[in-house]
């Protein structure tokens, strides 16, 4: 069912089966009281057709919900009566007078019927807790109200050549870069680090496939100067430096928003066989497991973290799409960034996660948009999301090398983190996740619009000289 490694190589202690993890606490008062919006979230994620977030599904939802809290109810008052009359009997047990006073009322109900009753109760509970919360399992966030439906905004540039282009809205910069750019030679990565020496793809696919490679000499340097680069500035910004575990449990990936296969049931997560682990595609789902039943105060919020860490892609569903290269890969080193906050300061932490993305990505020089993603391409978690894209002269278009979402309490209230509010109240935190570093697609970036073919080099960003040994390029 999904690509494997050998059981034999996972030790017997880590792949027990156990849970770590207590029921997600959904919000269902709050779902209930705004079905159509999260109507309208399915809608325009364009997952209508998962088989749990049909129309009918989410029709019957109030009346499994009021069903629900019903038996509930029912059930509290049983159990309350049940431990009521044990104490009773535990006191008063050998009484003559009880024994008397049962006798004279057989009416009056005994332990043995409010177990049957309780049994009948639970029964009737489960059979509207399934779907009820079989759907919210499912249900993706809402979605922020910048979002359209289908197409990405632009929201700036990142290096923007105003010196060749007296353009000021958005709208005139991208129709002067669309004329511009076109007009680019074309370097391809693959070729130009190939003829390097610095990335090595045969061999590699021999060793273990399509899509993944050798980072040799300057290329593996290049890989360790962004990350240290990355993980300077992310220190600097105030960022907790994390390495995080590269294997989890699955049900920590699904309590992310992770899911193994997507809705055409391709292959998205390596699993290990025969055992609940998985290997991780990013940072954020450990990140976010080192906050699980933690309850924070106030003032220790927000944590900021940023991990550094290998990671794991099947991408079967890209299958055909971009194939060749470092672009779309099975195995990379990602820097993460994953804070947990307030529910009030989540959107003020976005923006800082996205002005330091822009920071990071400015120093490199290279030219990029920050993108407003639409519904139809936010995952389950994300309320709201940005993607960084760089120009990639080989690829002849724009290539993402950051995302960052809000996920609101999406993935607390499945790792149950909460924290104490200033009314002395728990709630439910708040989480974001920022890429700092996707090696690389900024490998990809760097070396498309860096080589120079005059001097046959590539020239270095300076901010990673200092990590290069001072080398200024990468020569033959």
């Amino acid at each position: 069912m999904f690509a494997s490694i050998p059981s034999s190589l996972v030790a017997n202690s880590a792949s027990r089966n156990y849970s770590v993890l207590a029921p997600p606490a959904y919000n269902l008062k709050h779902i209930i009281a705004n079905l159509p919006q999260y109507a309208d979230a399915v809608k325009r994620r364009e997952v209508a057709n998962h088989p749990d977030l049909s129309a009918s599904s989410l029709q019957k939802l109030p009346i499994h919900y009021e069903n629900y809290m019903f038996y509930t109810e029912h059930k509290k008052l049983l159990v309350e009566l049940r431990n009521r009359l044990q104490d009773l009997y535990k006191r008063h047990g050998k009484s003559p007078a009880l024994k008397q006073f049962l006798e004279d009322h057989p009416d009056i109900i005994s332990l043995k019927d409010i177990k049957t009753q309780l049994k009948q109760v639970e029964d009737k509970l489960n059979s509207q807790k399934v779907p009820l919360f079989k759907v919210c399992s499912a249900l993706p966030n809402l979605i922020d109200e910048s979002a359209l439906d289908s197409e990405f905004q632009v929201v700036e540039y990142i290096n923007y050549p105003e010196q060749q282009s007296n353009a000021k809205t958005i709208d005139e910069k991208a129709s002067f870069l669309e004329q511009a750019l076109t007009q680019q030679d074309k370097f391809d990565h693959k070729t130009i680090v190939e003829k390097f020496g610095i990335v090595d793809f045969s061999t590699a696919s021999k060793i273990s496939g399509n899509s993944w490679y050798y980072l040799i000499n300057d290329g593996a340097l290049l890989e360790q100067a962004l990350v240290q680069y990355a993980l300077k500035e992310a220190r600097k910004a105030g960022f907790t430096m994390c390495i995080p575990p590269s294997i989890v449990k699955d049900e920590i990936s699904n309590a992310c928003g992770f899911q193994p296969r997507d809705l055409n049931n391709e292959k998205q997560t390596y699993e290990l066989s025969e055992s609940n682990l998985v290997l991780t595609g990013t940072a954020e789902i450990p990140l976010a497991g080192l906050s699980m039943n933690k309850l924070f105060q106030y003032k220790e919020l927000p944590q900021r973290l940023v991990g550094v860490s290998r990671s794991y892609r099947a991408e079967a569903g890209a299958r055909g799409k971009d194939t060749k290269g470092l672009y779309r890969v099975h195995e990379f080193t990602k820097v993460e960034l994953f804070t947990t906050c307030a529910g009030q300061g989540s959107k003020e932490e976005f923006s800082k996660i996205v002005e330091f993305q822009k920071s990071l990505i400015g120093k490199l020089g290279l030219l990029a948009r920050v993108i407003n993603i639409p519904a139809n391409d936010l995952g389950a978690p994300a309320y709201q999301k940005y993607d960084i894209e760089a120009w990639m002269p080989g690829r002849g278009s724009w290539g993402e090398l950051t995302s960052t979402s809000i996920c609101t309490d999406f993935q607390s209230r499945r790792f149950h983190t909460k924290y104490v509010d200033q009314q002395n109240k728990r709630q439910f935190a708040h989480t974001l996740n920022g890429t700092a570093m996707a090696v690389p697609r900024v490998i990809v970036a760097i070396i498309e619009n860096n080589y120079d073919p005059e001097n046959d080099c590539i020239w270095v960003p300076e901010v990673l000289r200092p990590y290069m040994d001072d080398k200024e390029m990468i020569s033959l």
